[in-house]
């Protein structure tokens, strides 16, 4: 069994430090903020300050990976993100009556929750465990490495403590210092694809009343104008966020932050629109988000490995832009993978990152290419063109096998040109178009008109 050291206790480092002990490694799990996720979810929610991690307070919905590795590995941890008021959606919910089952549909379900409660239930888990050992307010600082073609990590300081460890895995996130430590001690530096996304956010959290309605029917959770999207994230416990999404370059960015102006203009998006109509209790401020890069961070070039007992997880291997929210998914993928194949990465972590670069490296290229359209869309306000491809947007709200296709995508469980290029989907989409001669690709949200209205001269 192997001595691990843990550099970081978000999402990432937290399952991983849990994957692991449960298989019988010793881990050490070092987290720089004194602070963790506890009892009161609303408190560390919504009080709770973390500069370093910006997304923790904006919304998310959880993919099919998270819940399909965590009922793998810690059904405990599953059992207990329900109890704490997560909630499963399954994509067919939107029908109503599910279509025959076929194999794999049983992975296509969201959960439901914010980030806090996750993090929760993996701290609980985490200190539950004999074979972890949490060492919380503790920073590293940096890393000791040995001799070798190429060096090797022997472990991490922390204070004025030396960790000794057979293999350390950097979960510290995207603004990690390992890439600046292995230059500093001479190593080859990492390999770093970075993206800028030009994309910015702003979001409100809300609640239900108790005495209030309790849902808006049967209604979409995204809308669109040409130059901004609005989508609606139902959560946990009653809670709700409203998110807008804009390019950094958009003039109106600045005054959303404004509650009454941020409202108002939600209002005008059909899929947000309707859980305003709810009248819920505003519990937060308008929270902005931008400065945000697609970035993979290799700690292999074409020279292979450039250190060996040292590997990544989390953001600090490959970071998102949220808007698809792949980051816990892909995060706890690599967790898992870690926890099986630890003895033999410690030994040479070459075929780690061979696995990382064959299974999560499309979605990242596939993010990439995404935000790269999106950005210059919402940059340019661009009308839809592409007939087809609005009439697979449309059709699948209407036609369970082109949900199908789409929920696999949404779920990284395929991706877009297998999952959308096949006959079959091919055949549904021609004959919707058949049926809807007049169709033509539109936005259902307000025009740039309306929208500058609503702002402040």
């Amino acid at each position: 069994m192997a001595r691990v050291a843990v550099i970081g206790g978000g999402i990432s480092g937290l399952g991983t430090a849990l994957m692991l002990g449960r298989r019988g490694h010793m881990v050490t799990l070092f987290e720089q903020d004194a602070r963790q996720a506890g009892e009161d979810l609303d408190r560390d929610f919504f009080d709770w300050r973390r500069p370093r991690v910006p997304q923790a307070n904006h919304p998310h919905s959880f993919l099919a990976p998270v819940r399909t590795v965590l009922r793998a590995e810690t059904p405990d941890v599953y059992a207990d993100l329900l109890a704490r008021g997560a909630r499963e959606y399954h994509e067919f919910d939107w029908f109503g009556e599910h279509p025959p089952h076929r194999a794999g549909d049983e992975d296509l379900v969201t959960l439901r929750t914010r980030r806090i409660v996750l993090e929760a239930a993996l701290t609980s888990a985490v200190r539950r465990e004999r074979t972890v050992e949490v060492r919380q307010g503790r920073r590293v600082r940096a890393l000791t490495i040995g001799e070798g073609r190429p060096p090797r990590v022997t472990g991490v300081q922390a204070g004025t403590e030396t960790h000794q460890a057979d293999l350390v895995v950097d979960a510290s996130g995207r603004r990690s210092p390992v890439p600046a430590w292995l230059i500093a001690a001479g190593c080859r530096p990492p390999v770093a694809d970075s993206h800028r996304t030009g994309i910015a956010y702003v979001c409100r959290w809300y609640r239900l009343r108790a005495d209030g309605p309790r849902d808006p029917g049967r209604v979409k959770t995204g809308s669109a104008s040409p130059f901004a999207l609005a989508g609606v994230f139902p959560s946990d416990n009653d809670t709700f966020a409203v998110s807008l999404v804009l390019s950094t370059g958009d003039p109106t960015r600045g005054a959303l932050t404004d509650p009454a102006v941020f409202e108002a203009v939600a209002r005008r998006f059909p899929a947000t629109a309707a859980w305003l109509a709810l009248d819920p209790e505003p519990e937060s401020a308008v929270l902005a988000m931008a400065g945000l890069d697609n970035r993979w961070t290799a700690l292999a070039d074409d020279a292979g490995p450039v250190v060996t007992g040292l590997v990544s997880a989390g953001d600090s291997l490959i970071h998102t832009n949220p808007t698809f929210g792949h980051g816990a998914a892909l995060g706890l993928r690599a967790a898992q993978h870690l926890a099986t194949h630890a003895d033999r990465i410690a030994a040479d972590p070459v075929g780690y990152h061979a696995w990382t670069a064959k299974t999560l490296r499309p979605w990242f290229d596939a993010q990439v290419m995404a935000d790269r359209a999106n950005g210059q869309r919402l940059a340019e306000s661009s009308p839809l063109s592409d007939r087809r491809a609005a009439a697979l947007a449309a059709c699948a709200f209407e036609d369970p096998v082109v949900m199908r296709a789409r929920a696999q995508i949404r779920h990284l469980l395929r991706l877009a040109e297998d999952a959308y290029g096949t006959d079959e989907v091919n055949r549904h989409v021609t004959a919707w178009l058949a049926a809807h001669p007049d169709f033509s690709p539109k936005h259902d949200g307000p025009t740039r008109d309306q929208w500058d209205a609503l702002i402040p001269g």
